[in-house]
């Protein structure tokens, strides 16, 4: 996905260069299955959220799951799994045993840097680049879910594996390769459908940072700010839509906020 959109965005800029290919992919570029999106929409929906929203959210969507007919097994874990006939067999750290006429496993991945290991490129968790998407190479790029980059609004550096950051990023490595110039400063964001509930997300969503929670109805509308010395550090919009952009602005103002000043902030009450 990010090679493609690194050939739109070269195109962008240079209309005639030629360009090569070369992947181990034996097919052209695919969205990945939507498991959290529409694939199990009305069917099972993960929890794996304590991470990731207030403790109150949460346990909310414990119980919604459990509404909509969906077990959630909170602080297990998966030791194994097999095959019993037709059916897949999960085992559990406390030894339960869950038959399954399929298993999901949301595991995210490991970034595949052996070509640039062996290219001598820096390599920390991913490829190394600077603001540019270059690497410790000044002509070889990296984007998308292998690159290693420095988000400014965020303060650190960060690893994405998400569609937006691969197709913005890699879009940018293309214009930059074919001599833009442009750093990259977008703000990721992934979203998510949870049966007739959805978000959008900006930035760093870490429930082990500050958070203020800006209820319209609680737990159902309403935006959840990430805080970290006084600088919004991500924004979950919670069924609240079309307000992607204000919270990327909001991420990259230096600040600083104080709660207060963030109540009604987006989406207004």
């Amino acid at each position: 996905m990010s090679a493609h959109a690194a050939i739109l965005g070269v195109r962008e800029v240079d209309a005639e260069g030629s360009i090569a290919l070369v992947s181990e992919e034996p097919d052209p570029p695919y969205n990945r299955p939507p498991l959290s999106k529409a694939l199990w929409k009305g069917k099972t929906v993960e929890s794996i959220g304590s991470r990731v929203y207030p403790a109150a959210l949460a346990r909310f969507l414990m119980v919604y799951f459990r509404e909509k007919g969906v077990e959630v097994l909170a602080g297990e874990a998966v030791t194994g799994v097999g095959r019993t006939g037709e059916r897949s067999t999960v085992t559990t750290r406390s030894g339960r045993q869950i038959q399954a006429d399929g298993v999901v496993a949301g595991i995210g991945i490991m970034p595949n840097t052996a070509l640039a290991e062996s290219a001598g490129l820096k390599v920390s968790n991913g490829i190394e680049v600077d603001e540019l998407l270059r690497t410790s190479h000044p002509d070889a790029y990296a984007a998308g879910d292998v690159a290693n980059f420095y988000s400014a609004a965020l303060g650190r550096r960060m690893r994405v594996e998400h569609e937006d950051n691969a197709n913005t990023m890699g879009r940018q490595a293309g214009r930059n390769m074919a001599g833009a110039g442009e750093p990259y400063r977008h703000l990721p964001a992934f979203y998510s459908d949870l049966f007739d509930l959805g978000y959008e997300a900006v930035g760093e969503v870490d429930a082990g940072l500050e958070t203020v929670e800006d209820w319209k109805v609680p737990n159902r509308e309403g935006v959840v700010y990430y805080l970290k010395d006084g600088r919004v550090r991500g924004v979950l919009l919670w069924n609240v839509w079309d307000q992607v952009e204000a919270a990327r602005t909001l991420g990259a103002s230096p600040g600083p906020f104080l709660p207060r000043d963030l109540v009604g902030r987006i989406g207004g009450r």
